[in-house]
């Protein structure tokens, strides 16, 4: 709890000291529009001052901090470490938009958060001093992995969704093939008609084809974004048709019914599943429910008969 409030009062105390650094430079600013005697100025400033003071909280004082504590933790993250943790916030699909430099920063901070709220929890039950080490260390482990499991969970989502999606995208763009479409004008077709995962990959593939790159490039950054076995396969044999001069029609309908065939595998696998799963709940729950109902009315009679 101490601990909570003294980071708190600190950041606050922080806060107000940036701002009226801000405060003396816009004052600097006044007085020389002042000294220079130009109305017109004087009227910018006035205006200028209007809508700072129309601004939010968060845009006058939370924002500039914000931008100075990642413009100083940027110096100290490494390029190798900064490239992984953008890899594994693509392949999440950008939660919230973060950046490599932001994501460690809101780990810090739940660095703070999570020991501060335990110890609190441990300082109104009253435990010992190795009960506020063991918290502690237990906030810390969950500060240091519950961002990653979120990270993971996230790309785990995503890969599940594009599995799902796969077949349907690839019979639109077979479609589209047919009807004398180019690739990339069918991918167009594809990513209007059809919402989610791939269609926002494929998009940007296509931006990133229209800017310059080459579309082995844009496949191949698109297969580093969906970590799954099936859209690598995909962008391999569009990348080895392309190469070898093969129609893509054949390519995506024997795709497609791959991708199909191993679905209703895995739901022959997940159905097979299900009576092990369902086992350990019927013996711990629903069949001493069941004895008690049965037997129950008997046992009672038995005693008071005896």
């Amino acid at each position: 709890m101490y601990i909570t409030l003294f980071l708190t009062v600190t950041a606050l105390v922080f806060a107000l000291f940036m701002r009226r650094e801000e405060g003396i430079e816009l004052k600097k600013k006044r007085l020389q529009h002042l000294n220079i005697g130009d109305e017109t100025n004087l009227s910018e400033d006035k205006k200028a001052l209007k809508e700072e003071k129309q601004e939010s909280l968060f845009k006058r004082i939370l924002l500039p901090v914000w931008v100075k504590i990642k413009r100083k933790y940027r110096k100290r993250l490494s390029n190798e470490k900064e490239e992984k943790l953008d890899q594994l916030l693509l392949q999440a699909g950008s939660p919230f938009n973060l950046t490599a430099v932001e994501f460690r920063i809101l780990q810090m901070i739940l660095f703070f958060i999570f020991p501060s709220l335990l110890v609190s929890y441990g300082f109104f039950l009253g435990v010992s001093i190795k009960g506020f080490v063991l918290l502690a260390v237990v906030g810390f482990l969950i500060a240091l992995l519950l961002p990653y499991i979120y990270l993971k969970q996230k790309i785990k989502e995503r890969n599940a969704l594009a599995q799902k999606e796969l077949p349907d995208i690839l019979d639109l763009l077979t479609v589209s093939l047919e009807a004398g479409l180019g690739f990339d004008s069918a991918l167009g077709k594809v990513i209007m008609k059809k919402e989610g995962v791939l269609s926002s990959e494929f998009q940007r593939c296509l931006e990133e084809i229209r800017l310059g790159k080459t579309r082995k490039e844009a496949l191949s950054s698109v297969r580093e974004r969906l970590t799954l076995h099936e859209v690598n396969v995909l962008i391999t044999n569009i990348i080895q048709a392309e190469k070898l001069g093969m129609g893509l029609v054949n390519v995506f309908r024997v795709q497609s019914n791959e991708v199909r065939e191993r679905r209703r595998q895995r739901a022959e696998e997940e159905a097979m599943k299900a009576p092990i799963k369902i086992l350990f709940p019927l013996v711990l729950f629903i069949f001493p429910s069941i004895f008690i109902v049965l037997l129950g009315p008997a046992i009672i009679q038995f005693i008071n008969t005896f």
